[in-house]
């Protein structure tokens, strides 16, 4: 099963693409689309667009893992990352691509065995899990990495 995990964001969304069969786990690829700072918002939505939709038609995932959003500050962050959230869901729906969504909670508990892991841990285990040199970075790119991790070791959830 091919598995695209994406870590939502506005200036960065991270993405990780994983082939696994349950026991066994191999990266495809992984990176991040940026956006720049200074440009509208609808400026931004459009490179994620655009720059989704191109992975999704190459990558040909069979699931798409997402980490859900959480923000308790700052609530004009949390409007234009929810914006480009759907902007995601848009692209994967057009595609077909089945969609699961775990909390950074649930990445984290199924990865690290503790919901309060810190960012090297879960980069600790993504690196183990796929048998990779080092740790993967950026932060974007491992949590993306970890939301498809977990979604390929949950078996009573996997499509």
């Amino acid at each position: 099963m091919r598995i695209l995990g994406i870590d939502p964001g506005i200036g960065i969304v991270g993405f990780g693409c994983i082939e696994s069969n349950g026991i066994k786990h191999k990266m495809i690829d992984a990176g991040v689309i940026k956006t720049k700072v200074g440009d509208a918002v609808e400026r931004r939505l459009v490179v994620i667009y655009d720059e989704l939709k191109e992975l999704v038609e190459e990558l040909n995932p069979d699931v798409a893992s997402i980490e859900k959003i959480f923000f308790s500050q700052n609530v004009t962050t949390g409007i234009s990352v929810s914006q480009a959230r759907g902007v995601i869901l848009l692209v994967l729906e057009q595609a077909g691509v089945p969609i699961v969504e775990y909390t950074p909670l649930q990445i984290k508990s199924g990865l690290v065995g503790y919901g309060r892991a810190d960012k090297a841990q879960v980069q600790e285990m993504v690196r183990v899990l796929l048998n990779l040199k080092k740790r993967p970075s950026p932060d974007d790119a491992a949590d993306a990495l970890g939301a498809a991790l977990l979604h390929a070791l949950t078996p009573d959830i996997r499509s």
